[in-house]
């Protein structure tokens, strides 16, 4: 059974109301032992993975990682030399079932709206296909294009609409056939930086007025990632590299990999970043993982690394400030502040630097 959009058209009788806030069955996706192989390249590798019901997980990695393979595999249009392993959603065994039938909404990166008709019919399409009554389609088309703040462009046509409202109408289209989980393929790729954070806002503000609807997204933009997500999962070589929450991947990742994707990250020996004594201080296997605006610039002999200022770059209210270590002369630390707080730092500068026990995290290489 399908998800009912909530109604955003105001106050209803009791009995719209029930029918509009029936969630329908639990709608949560289920992977196990998935195995993908185009010729001799394995491009997901026995990978099981649980997403729960109005989740909204981000999946990261490079290209070629697996993601958007996985991506197809759950919205049934794999054709692949070897394929193994099955999928449930919404309770529903769907491993063999065609695309048409399991109720996916989909949201590539071309909006593939249809240039000839208008928003409202482009909405409508999916309805129509699907034989709902028209007394049926006017209502919930109307409710979708409430619900991404387009409710009166229904008669607009897709080239009078900017990149950012031609999104929200593809994802309107996706939305109005209430589907069990909705599969966003970078669907912000197509957007400038500006605008790009915008539509980032208004899909978290989706998903909280949607929180029985699970969606997967795939992306390559941390930012996203970590704006959007409940849980990430990043892929290396058609594997789970780590998955969590983006604060779990961001504090402590499981390796050197994950601490880079997520964001700038300096990797220094242990003997470097913890004083004689300290128990980690001889550790040989692990990396210690030290995030830039953790670090603070003081006077030299302050703080516990020493160095030189190699550059300044400004970016707007932040500074980035690389450090050539003395205890490591051919690698320099990255340190990010805020302009304006603490000492000002200036090219050939020697200064220390100064951190908390805590903000150093022990990694695998």
């Amino acid at each position: 059974m399908a998800r009912a959009l909530p109604d955003v058209s105001g106050p209803t009788d009791a009995a719209d109301a029930s029918s509009v806030s029936n969630p329908g069955a639990a709608a949560g996706v289920q992977i196990d032992r998935l195995s993908v192989r185009f010729g001799t390249r394995t491009v997901l590798d026995d990978l099981s993975l649980t997403i729960r019901r109005g989740e909204l997980l981000t999946v990261l990695g490079r290209s070629g990682c697996g993601k958007t393979t996985l991506l197809r595999f759950i919205a049934g249009f794999i054709e692949a030399d070897a394929l193994a392993g099955s999928l449930t959603i919404a309770g529903r065994d769907l491993t063999h079932v065609p695309p048409h039938q399991r109720n996916l909404g989909l949201l590539f990166q071309s909006y593939a709206l249809f240039p000839h008709l208008s928003v409202f019919e482009n909405v409508a399409f999916g309805l129509k296909a699907r034989r709902v009554p028209s007394r049926d389609i006017a209502r919930r088309v109307a409710d979708a294009l409430k619900l991404v703040q387009l409710g009166d462009a229904g008669h607009v046509m897709p080239a009078q609409l900017s990149g950012g409202m031609q999104q929200r109408v593809a994802l309107a289209r996706s939305l109005v056939i209430e589907p069990d989980v909705l599969l966003l393929d970078e669907p912000l790729s197509a957007l400038d930086a500006n605008l790009r954070a915008s539509v980032r806002t208004e899909l978290k503000a989706l998903h909280e007025r949607l929180p029985d609807l699970t969606i997967v997204c795939v992306t390559h933009d941390q930012d996203d990632a970590l704006v959007l997500s409940d849980r990430t999962l990043l892929m290396r070589d058609g594997r789970i590299a780590q998955l969590g929450t983006p604060q779990q991947l961001y504090d402590t990742p499981n390796d050197a990999y994950v601490a880079r994707y997520l964001g700038a990250a300096n990797l220094l020996p242990p003997s470097v970043a913890f004083p004689v004594g300290d128990a980690r201080y001889g550790v040989r296997d692990k990396l210690a993982c030290l995030r830039p605006e953790s670090l603070r610039i003081v006077p030299l002999g302050e703080g516990g690394l020493h160095g030189t200022i190699e550059s300044v770059e400004w970016y707007g209210s932040v500074l980035s400030v690389p450090v050539l270590l003395d205890a490591m002369p051919n690698e320099s630390v990255l340190v990010t502040m805020q302009r304006g707080h603490g000492m000002t730092p200036e090219k050939g500068m020697r200064v220390s630097l100064r951190y908390e026990a805590d903000d150093v995290v022990l990694i695998n290489p």
